[in-house]
């Protein structure tokens, strides 16, 4: 993950945050206007942009990738380290959600495509 997520805070007592994971070639900064726009002013919003990596699928083309995509199929074996790194700082990010107060069920992980089935992992996979 780049360093700093775009981090857009709530417009009124924050009871809930939400991290949004955008898809392969994309930035979190792509992303926080249409969320922050479509969230309760209740809700923080975190966009972290992955880090920019070779992505094998694309000839090798380097962009924001959460992990490699090194096929379209299905059956091919996945990326599973770069997912589970990817994970981690997923997790890294709910954690410090829930350290600065916010109730673990009020913590929404989503995001789009590539970003969506990352937020579908961390979310299942999460301890709490």
């Amino acid at each position: 993950m780049e360093p700093n997520p775009v981090i857009i805070a709530a417009t009124a007592k924050q009871t809930a945050s939400l991290i949004f994971l955008h898809g392969l070639g994309d930035t979190g900064h792509g992303w926080a206007n249409t969320i922050a726009a479509l969230r309760g002013p209740h809700i923080k919003v975190i966009c972290p942009t992955a880090a920019t990596m070779p992505v094998t699928l694309n000839a090798g083309f380097r962009m924001p990738s959460w992990f490699d995509l090194r096929t379209l199929d299905a059956t091919a074996p996945e990326d599973e380290e770069g997912i589970l790194r990817a994970t981690d700082l997923v997790h890294r990010l709910i954690a410090n959600e829930i350290k600065a107060g916010i109730l673990p069920n009020k913590i929404l992980v989503g995001g789009f495509s590539q970003g969506g089935a990352l937020a579908l992992h961390a979310g299942l996979t999460y301890p709490e």
